[in-house]
């Protein structure tokens, strides 16, 4: 039944699709008539996980991008969803790049985006947030406006936290989205020391401690890696998620031609799987247990979670794969 789903849904552009889907889905979990059918075609999986002093319901979750504005958030958790991030978002509103921005490659199993934290900003979002549903875990992915230059993203980063602080259960600092332009250029040591310095001083200074993890590319060496190994530990933030989506576009499938004519943006789906399993090894080997990796990246089926699991992340969070498979997907993962 999804497959034929899928086809027709696929007959629209990608970021049609989405919205259509979600809203949709989300009429059909509030309405009663209808609401009833979701635990029983994708029953919520119960395998709680601590991590970072939170207890995740289980193990799956959506990563951010799939709902920006916090609008879905009823939805995920009647699909089956142990957790969320919602975002990226922003201190102000922002259109996000030109359309078209979001690609399909069927022949790869995967997505070019370059959206560029299009999202209704921060006010938007704690209002939306005040009718979270109970039971989700719910996590706020934050970044900076594309107009505010780096040497004040610090202050985007700042008033995102503050704001969500007493909405959301961790946050996860995103510096390694390519399609905002120099915003990679903060996973550097010395800008994101100082930012994350930054935002634990202003943790520690709330009555509760919250999650703080940090969201990296798939394109970065060992060297940078290291850094990041030194980073977490010298600020004390609580993980890392690895990994984003990549700039890399070796080993496709679909033509070269056809890849260059959709331009640029970050790839994700299976050909990022590799790349993003060997990022997060080394990170959990460097790690040596003081801090966890929550495993995202090229998870297409049950068995790419497992993968990162036995590699050692306590957590996956899915994306391109939730497209490409549909919700059947989280109970699978679930119930590894």
């Amino acid at each position: 039944m999804f497959r034929i789903v899928r086809s027709v849904l696929f007959l629209m552009s990608p970021e049609r699709a989405h919205y259509v889907t979600m809203h949709f889905l989300s009429a059909l979990v509030r309405f009663p008539l209808t609401g009833w059918i979701f635990p029983l075609l994708y029953p919520r999986i119960e395998k709680p996980v601590e991590v970072a002093g939170l207890r995740f319901p289980n193990r799956v979750g959506l990563a951010a991008g799939f709902d920006k504005d916090a609008r879905f958030m009823h939805v995920f958790k009647a699909l089956g969803f142990g957790f969320m991030e919602i975002g990226t978002i922003t201190p102000l509103p922002q259109p996000g790049n030109e359309k078209p921005r979001l690609f399909r490659l069927p022949a790869d199993g995967a997505l070019i985006n370059r959206l560029g934290f299009n999202n209704k900003g921060m006010a938007y979002a704690v209002e939306r947030l005040k009718n979270r549903p109970d039971g989700l875990i719910i996590g706020g992915n934050i970044g900076k406006n594309k107009l505010t230059p780096n040497e004040d993203a610090t202050l985007d980063y700042e008033k995102c936290f503050l704001a969500l602080y007493p909405y959301v259960d961790y946050f996860t600092v995103n510096v390694s989205s390519p399609n905002t332009p120099n915003l990679r250029a903060l996973q550097e040591k010395e800008p994101l020391m100082a930012l994350l310095s930054r935002l634990m001083a202003l943790n520690r200074a709330e009555k509760t401690l919250k999650p703080v993890f940090l969201k990296i590319a798939p394109d970065l060496t060992e060297s940078q890696l290291d850094d990041i190994v030194e980073i977490v530990t010298v600020t004390g933030i609580h993980g890392v998620v690895a990994t984003n989506t990549t700039i890399d576009r070796k080993g496709l499938k679909t033509p070269e031609n056809a890849v260059q004519a959709l331009g640029a943006g970050g790839l994700s789906g299976a050909p990022v799987r590799e790349k993003s399993n060997q990022v997060l090894q080394y990170l959990i080997q460097q790690a040596a247990g003081r801090f966890p990796v929550i495993g995202v990246g090229g998870i297409m089926e049950a068995s790419d979670a497992a993968q990162k699991l036995k590699a050692g992340a306590p957590l996956v969070q899915i994306y391109t794969g939730f497209i490409y498979a549909g919700p059947v997907l989280v109970t699978r993962i679930a119930r590894l």
